[in-house]
């Protein structure tokens, strides 16, 4: 018998047998460190997220690859020592009052939600790890405003002078993975942008090696799978 499947007791068994009831199956716990400069600010958090259900507290960022990082820290130079790299993990900030530039240096650490730490309950805490590792952001909107500024100012200044958009791809190279998406081969991307075949070549030459990827399928997949086309 499946483990989805599990024998109803007592009531409805209209044929004299049990009936079947689906079962859903239990969701497994997300792998949370908790990080702050002040212990026993990190041990407030832990006792408050010890034992709830969904959650897998790690002893520390080097334990078992954690999924998401759940930081507290006052604003200034303390976020930014806090914030060390854990690769592919979400960050959920505990802080008020984060400037702009400590608000980028969270992002480019994985910021996902931003919590003002009046607001930093139980509840709001595991809604917080359960929204960061299902890739949902939430950020106050006294703190989105400025981050949506400085994205403005980032492609207006930085990367629309170097042919770069906010994807991380330049537009040309947005344009020949989205013709690829749609089934064309090098040389009708060739006519139909007004290049010549060497120059798509060298455009998905420099795509791949960039980003790593292996072959024109793969960058269509991730390049989907991202979001950027």
């Amino acid at each position: 018998m499946s483990s989805r499947i599990a024998w109803a007791e007592g009531a409805g068994r209209d044929d004299g047998r049990p009936k079947l009831h689906a079962v859903t199956p239990r969701r497994p716990a997300v792998r949370v460190v908790v990080l702050a400069a002040d212990r026993f600010v990190r041990t407030g958090i832990l006792t408050e997220l010890r034992d709830k259900p969904g959650v897998q507290l790690l002893s520390s960022r080097e334990d078992a690859e954690p999924e998401v990082v759940v930081a507290v820290a006052e604003p200034g130079p303390e976020l930014v020592e806090l914030l060390t790299p854990v690769p592919r993990a979400k960050l959920v900030l505990v802080a008020d009052e984060a400037r702009p530039a400590e608000l980028w240096t969270a992002v480019e650490h994985g910021l996902a939600v931003l919590v003002p730490r009046a607001e930093a309950t139980t509840a709001r805490l595991l809604q917080a790890i359960t929204d960061a590792h299902a890739g949902r952001g939430d950020l106050p909107p006294d703190q989105l405003g400025p981050l949506l500024q400085g994205l403005s100012r980032l492609h207006h200044d930085v990367l629309a002078p170097r042919d770069l958009t906010l994807s991380g791809l330049s537009r040309r190279e947005a344009d020949v993975l989205r013709l690829l998406a749609e089934g064309m081969d090098t040389a009708e991307i060739a006519a139909e942008m007004t290049y010549s075949e060497r120059t798509v070549k060298n455009i998905l030459h420099n795509l791949l090696s960039r980003l790593g990827l292996r072959n024109r399928t793969h960058a269509v997949a991730y390049a989907l799978r991202e979001g950027m086309i």
